[in-house]
């Protein structure tokens, strides 16, 4: 099993961001770099990154029109980024725009091509949310739709709620990588996350992948937080140094 742990660098500055990164780097199997620090320190600090040997998951959720996601995508590869977000409501046109261009670019560059992850309904939402913006389906029901127009369109990857991990494994399958953030300890506070999961719980549910932000990050001793998690997931992947 690989190192399933995403840790968010929810942090201002590059030089937090690249503490961390050195401090966690064994233990973890990727660094997620959100707005707060990609609009602050801008294409260098993915690059700084980069270059401590993690991999990189830019969560910038691209949502523009077809032509421009696809440029910025391209953009996104250069900087070496592994895995990124795409709204999945710009509809099929972009999601294909968006892993074409991933294709494109990553053929020229003779590298894999990046992960395309999808996203569906952010995790800070639930039913009363969509219901203000004229959905009243419910959570589950707009998850799935999206979903399934991700993987359509040739995407291979969804950032998902744990709690929607077991029926879109249902629905799509065992290929799709699953990218689920919402996960807590259970003497976690939930912070803004309202479908949350411990991180065994979501392994066993069949998430690929787990991004974990402040348990980890604001813990007195970040590394050995994560390798509590890992222990609490599998004890045969923690590091041995």
């Amino acid at each position: 099993m690989h190192n399933p742990i995403i840790v968010a660098l929810d942090v201002p500055k590059a030089k937090e961001a690249l503490e961390l990164a050195k401090e966690l780097g064994p233990v973890v199997g990727a660094f997620k770099i959100g707005k707060q620090l990609f609009v602050s320190e801008g294409p260098e600090v993915v690059r700084k990154l980069k270059e401590t040997g993690g991999k990189i998951f830019l969560d910038l959720k691209f949502h523009d029109i077809p032509n421009t996601v696809a440029k910025a995508v391209q953009s996104a590869i250069d900087m070496g980024v592994d895995m990124l977000t795409v709204h999945t409501s710009g509809g099929s046109e972009m999601l294909s725009a968006a892993e074409n261009a991933s294709n494109e670019k990553a053929a020229k560059l003779g590298i894999a091509s990046p992960l395309i992850l999808g996203v569906t309904v952010l995790t800070s939402m639930d039913d009363n949310n969509l219901a203000e913006l004229g959905i009243q389906e419910g959570t589950k029901r707009q998850v799935v739709r999206l979903a399934k127009l991700a993987a359509a369109s040739g995407l291979r990857g969804l950032v998902c709620s744990p709690q929607e991990i077991k029926f879109l494994r249902e629905e799509l399958g065992s290929d799709i990588d699953l990218v689920t953030p919402g996960i807590r300890f259970d003497a976690s506070p939930s912070d803004d996350q309202k479908r949350t999961m411990s991180p065994s719980e979501a392994v066993k549910a069949g998430a690929s992948w787990l991004v974990i932000g402040r348990p980890i990050t604001l813990a007195e001793n970040p590394r050995s937080a994560a390798i509590d998690i890992l222990n609490s997931i599998d004890s045969e992947i923690v590091p041995s140094k």
